[in-house]
């Protein structure tokens, strides 16, 4: 299986509407890959939180329709990276998006953990409550968003719902970006699943980001890394890798806290 991820730059002098187009002439340069990947909040930098209410969309928005026909273009799977969705209905959500390879909208999943400590998105946006997986014909994706990183729990309830390979895109800030790195390597380790995380490079709204996408194997080991500057960060791996990891070193069967007990 190839994934290609896509370490753009937000530039703020550039419109999100050339954006929008510049990152889907990107996509449709990864015709022959089986997954395509791109940062969280790639529309308006993850710390323009000035600007998440006047760009914010609806879910079917002009983001929706770019990418739904990049996807079907270059006939890839699509983790469009996130958006500032507007439900008519609620507040602002950090939304993510995923196509299959016909353009048509696979899952949507909802940041569940908001970064900022009682401001920015965390004040600005709601918060998601489901965990969403996608299945693929190769795997099953599970979906988490930048600050999730920092929540086993949730990596736990997606691997409990089938999830083989956990797609993160992210606005990751530069000076935690060792956290970034090595938080990516435990999730897969523990997990053991792959570990597809994409973030940005440039800087959001003055805040210079950690750009290292990175993607690491089911013994965390990393099969590849990014530098700080834009960059496709193209990889091939093996998804029947987390069975034989599963198999082989049975340690998810030995969980004790947080498993339902059998009956019988």
């Amino acid at each position: 299986m190839r994934a290609s991820l896509l370490q753009i730059a937000v530039d703020e002098g550039e419109s999100i509407g050339s954006r929008r187009e510049r990152v889907a002439s990107l996509v449709r340069e990864q015709a022959g890959a089986d997954l395509v990947v791109l940062p969280e909040l790639w529309t308006t930098g993850a710390f323009a939180f000035e600007s998440f209410s006047a760009e914010a969309e609806p879910l079917q928005g002009s983001t929706y329709e770019v990418m739904a026909k990049a996807a079907s273009d270059a006939g890839v799977w699509l983790h469009a990276g996130s958006i500032p969705e507007r439900d008519p209905e609620g507040p602002l959500y950090n939304t993510s998006l995923v196509f299959s390879p016909a353009g048509e909208l696979a899952a949507a999943y909802r940041k569940i953990h908001r970064f900022g400590f009682d401001k920015g998105e965390a004040v600005l946006m709601g918060a998601g409550a489901e965990l969403v997986t996608v299945r693929l014909p190769e795997t099953v994706l599970g979906l988490a968003t930048c600050y999730d990183l920092r929540f086993p729990e949730l990596f736990r309830g997606l691997v409990d719902a089938g999830a083989e390979a956990l797609v993160i895109p992210a606005g990751w800030p530069e000076r935690r970006r060792a956290h970034w790195t090595l938080l990516a390597q435990a999730r897969a380790v523990e997990n053991q699943a792959f570990v597809l995380a994409c973030g940005t490079a440039g800087a959001h709204a003055g805040v210079p980001q950690a750009g290292h996408s990175i993607v690491v194997d089911p013994w965390g080991e990393v099969l590849a890394e990014a530098g700080a500057g834009e960059e496709v960060l193209s990889v091939e791996f093996d998804p029947a890798k987390v069975g034989v990891t599963r198999g082989q070193f049975p340690v998810l069967r030995d969980r004790v806290l947080g498993v339902e007990p059998s009956r019988g």
